[in-house]
């Protein structure tokens, strides 16, 4: 076992039960201070740690990585490096900051400039995202949306059990948990009229999903086969896919999804590394019929993380309003890569591909609003006697998610947006 995981591994920066930033989770994000320049970070509690710091003061020399590249505002070239040294960082760090190493633990002056309280510092964008694709791999969320949109006849259109459904979306307007987002304008046809309306939509939505981060460029040309898959992904975050239904409705036919999906991405800073995740791998669905042999794969590239979802209304606490897993996702992480790849596509460090919505059979796991509230009309109840059937202005979403097992949970902290009035 890859000693870095091990449950029974404690440090001495204080770290609280239920914390989702053990020892042995160790992530990998960008943050910056009050008028500091942005550095590459990881983090231990509510404990974020200076890499460039570190590796100033010579404390992961063994690693022989540039502290240059921890002096970046995005993790791009770090990630170049490949994951060979990403794992032996994350080896160098939890022997550095395992309990019983006295190193840095009882060096006071170094660890005023290389540690600080997570509320002292703001997160960033962790990558330069050059490419963005949503994948569409739950086959509960694309029944409940095909049965809304069309009708339970037709809820799956025939290709869906045979490749992974996703479409190229829009990277420049994927921003960090803590971004509010203005409500989208655009043309919908409520009525079926014959003219449509344009104005704020009225069925804005999150998608509750998870989304890799590749770690390897490739040729145009060139494609990634599932054996190889998991070698060019660096890591996972969570992903909220805002959307506007009014706008998709009367805009999806024939292209698929544009401006109702396009205004607004959400995602958690902290990348969360497969090496973090190992003891939560786990089977996924059977797969029927047989697929064709480029998406064939050997082992588990599942993973049991659960998923949640709250709602803070104005003025009153959040609410859970989902709950569901990772494992609900019937194209994994493998498949997809390898799909996008098939035809020659290249890809590069920083490309985010979503999982799409993550839902799973009981109605309580649906992972958006317009199947919780089954197209507006099953509206959800507030403590405080409000109700919504979709995402009103200055309503706060909230994703959380986390795996945990013999005692040791990982957790990738929370993406969060606020909805502000359309401008």
């Amino acid at each position: 076992m890859d000693k870095t995981i091990d449950p029974a591994l404690k440090s001495w920066i204080e770290v609280e039960k239920d914390d989702d930033f053990p020892i042995q989770n160790l992530p990998f994000g960008i943050c910056k201070r009050p008028g500091e320049s942005p550095y590459a970070a990881t983090r231990i509690g509510n404990t974020v740690i200076n890499l460039y710091a570190l590796a100033k003061h010579s404390y992961i020399q063994e690693t022989c990585i540039d502290a240059d590249l921890f002096n970046r505002p995005v993790l791009n070239d770090f990630i170049t490096l490949g994951k060979a040294s990403s794992r032996r960082l994350r080896e160098c760090l939890s022997d550095l900051f395992y309990e019983g190493n006295p190193l840095l633990r009882d060096h006071l002056q170094a660890r005023k400039e290389i540690l600080s309280p997570v509320k002292e510092v703001e997160m960033m964008m962790p990558v330069r995202v050059g490419d963005y694709t949503d994948f569409f791999s739950s086959e509960q969320h694309a029944t409940n949306l095909g049965t809304i949109f069309r009708d339970a006849a037709h809820a799956l259109n025939p290709n869906w059990k045979h490749i992974p459904v996703a479409y190229h979306g829009r990277a420049s307007s994927i921003v960090i948990s803590g971004t509010p987002i203005h409500r989208p304008k655009g043309q919908t046809d409520p009525n079926a009229a014959s003219i449509p309306e344009f104005g704020p939509v009225k069925q804005l939505d999150f998608e509750l999903e998870v989304a890799f981060i590749t770690g390897k460029s490739t040729l145009l040309g060139d494609s990634i086969s599932t054996k190889d898959a998991e070698d060019s992904i660096f890591g996972l975050v969570l992903f909220n896919d805002l959307s506007a239904r009014d706008i998709q409705k009367w805009e999806y036919t024939p292209l698929g999804p544009f401006l109702g999906k396009n205004f607004g991405s959400v995602i958690s800073p902290w990348i969360i590394t497969l090496d973090a995740l190992e003891p939560f791998r786990t089977s996924g669905p059977e797969q029927n019929p047989p697929v064709l042999p480029y998406l064939s794969f050997e082992g588990n590239h599942h993973f049991d993380i659960n998923l949640e979802v709250f709602l803070k209304l104005p003025g009153e606490r959040e609410v859970i309003i989902s709950k569901t897993n990772y494992n609900n996702i019937y194209w994994n992480i493998v498949q997809q890569l390898a799909h996008q790849t098939v035809n020659g596509c290249n890809i590069n460090i920083g490309d985010i591909y979503s999982s799409g919505t993550i839902s799973g059979r009981d109605p309580s796991s649906f992972g958006s609003m317009i199947e919780l509230t089954w197209g507006g009309t099953k509206p959800i109840k507030f403590p405080g006697g409000s109700e919504r059937r979709f995402i009103e202005d200055l309503d706060t979403v909230i994703l959380r998610g986390y795996a945990e097992k013999n005692g040791l949970r990982i957790g990738f902290g929370e993406a969060s947006v606020k909805i502000l009035p359309a401008n």
